[in-house]
């Protein structure tokens, strides 16, 4: 039997009794069944989905996104699908829209949007900083072309939320290695001040670099880091961090450090101040 099953299919094939569905499985959906003993992954959710739909369904949104390699997706996501007769219900929304031949492939058994549609509907069906987090995911799993994507918009003209999708992508860095990246770099772009450049390479001798800068401004020697609790948890990466560091500072770059705690204005507040003391002005590029 398959790890996730339709329930009336199983009783009807003689693999289980009525009672011992009951007793022995879980529903992930209506109708759908998985072991009690086994703990739910995404994919087992998002397999449920689609046999949900009388596996008619095809999978769209975040949970596309994870198909396709994107990271920072949790398992209790919704799950979308672009379906027709076939109820929303409890961590599953069912879109009924138009969906081209060439909008989808298969990934494994499941059929899914490719990453150009999957990337159209995330710019559509999300707020602008939820969307610009899920892309920058997305193209960094598997790079997809904002010109593909807005052949797709093309396609579907008059489609709702068109105007969020246009919104985001000229936003869309797949550099971003993290969702809180995504997030900072959203807040300096916000603030007016230049788009950064994502995975700055810094080069001291040779032709390796020995650091990849989060985002930053090499005409400036500008840079920002979101800083996570590796270095906490790890001194000898604390003490790497703290050598490159230096290094950096030797090569005349000032790195600012952001952490979880910090109050966005004041961060907004530390890089405009060094930007400042590098010759940048507003609306000077």
């Amino acid at each position: 039997m398959d790890r996730v099953f339709i329930g009336s299919e199983a009783i009807a094939a003689g693999r289980l009794s009525r009672h011992e569905l009951q007793r022995w499985y879980r529903p992930l959906f209506r109708g759908i069944y998985l072991s009690k003993d086994t703990t739910p992954t995404l994919r087992d959710r998002t397999t449920a989905a689609w046999l949900a739909s009388g596996r008619n369904g095809v999978i769209a949104g975040v949970a596309a996104s994870a198909l396709h390699g994107a990271e920072w997706v949790d398992i209790d996501v919704d799950v979308e699908l672009i379906a027709d007769n076939t109820r929303t219900q409890t961590g599953l929304i069912v879109r009924d829209e138009t969906l081209a031949a060439d909008e989808f492939i298969h990934v494994g058994r499941l059929p899914v949007t490719t990453p150009a549609r999957t990337a159209y509907d995330l710019g559509r069906h999300l707020p602008r900083d939820g969307a610009v987090t899920r892309l920058d995911a997305l193209g960094r799993a598997t790079p997809f072309s904002t010109e593909d994507v807005l052949l797709i918009a093309k396609h579907h003209k008059g489609a709702r939320h068109s105007r969020r999708l246009r919104v985001a992508l000229p936003l869309v860095d797949a550099g971003a290695a993290s969702p809180k990246e995504s997030w900072l770099r959203l807040r300096l772009i916000d603030a007016g001040l230049p788009i950064p450049t994502t995975q700055i390479p810094v080069i001291e001798r040779g032709y390796w670099p020995f650091a990849w800068l989060d985002m930053g401004w090499e005409e400036y020697r500008v840079a920002v880091e979101y800083d996570g609790d590796q270095h906490r948890k790890d001194r000898r990466q604390y003490v790497k961090d703290e050598r490159r560091l230096r290094r950096l500072a030797a090569l005349g770059w000032i790195v600012i450090k952001v952490i979880n705690e910090d109050d966005g204005d004041d961060v907004v507040r530390r890089v405009t101040d060094a930007l400042r003391s590098r010759g940048w002005r507003p609306n000077s590029g």
